[in-house]
Parts: C-alpha cells; structure tokens; sequence
C-alpha cells in the first residue's frame, strides 16, 4: 500500500468516526428527558434545579424539537420560553 493509499485510508476512518460521534451525540436528544419542567411550565411556577440541568443538557436538541410539529407548540410556548430563560439557556433561532 503507498503512502497516498494509506492517507485516503486514515482520512476515511476518521471521517466516519467523526460520523459516528455525530449520530451518537444526536441520539441523546430525548423530549421526555424535558418532564422535571412540565410543572414549571404549566403552572408559571419556577423552574427546578432538575428542570435547568435537564434543559442545558437538551440545549442542542431545541431546535430539534421546534421543527417538530407534535413538539412545537410546548417548545414555542411562553411559559416553556419563560422556564429556559428562567434557566439561563437562550432560546434558539432556528
């Protein structure tokens, strides 16, 4: 194998490495890991150290979740726009 071979090689590997760390981190965006701030939601209470911690960690998936029709209304909701700001976490632009 020359030296050209065996760089296409690596670069291919680490490509699809880079892929599968992609996918991985993706499949960790879960709507139900959202329900320690379902209470905060619908009752304008504040928001829990659960609910913060649990909305920092789905940051990533926000945008996600709006363009998805069966979650966009909660997700773009006042009182769900109120608890992530409540959070510290801004609410994304997609």
């Amino acid at each position: 194998m020359n030296k050209a071979s065996k760089l296409v090689l690596v670069t291919v590997l680490v490509l699809l490495l880079l892929a599968e760390a992609h996918v991985s981190s993706a499949a960790t965006c879960s709507p139900a890991e959202l329900s320690p701030c379902l209470g905060a939601i619908r009752s304008s209470s504040a928001p829990t150290k659960l609910c913060c911690s649990k909305i920092k960690q789905q940051k990533s998936c926000l945008c996600q979740y709006l363009k998805n029709p069966a979650l966009k209304q909660y997700v773009n909701s006042p009182a769900a726009k109120k608890v992530a700001r409540t959070c510290g976490v801004p609410y994304p632009r997609c």
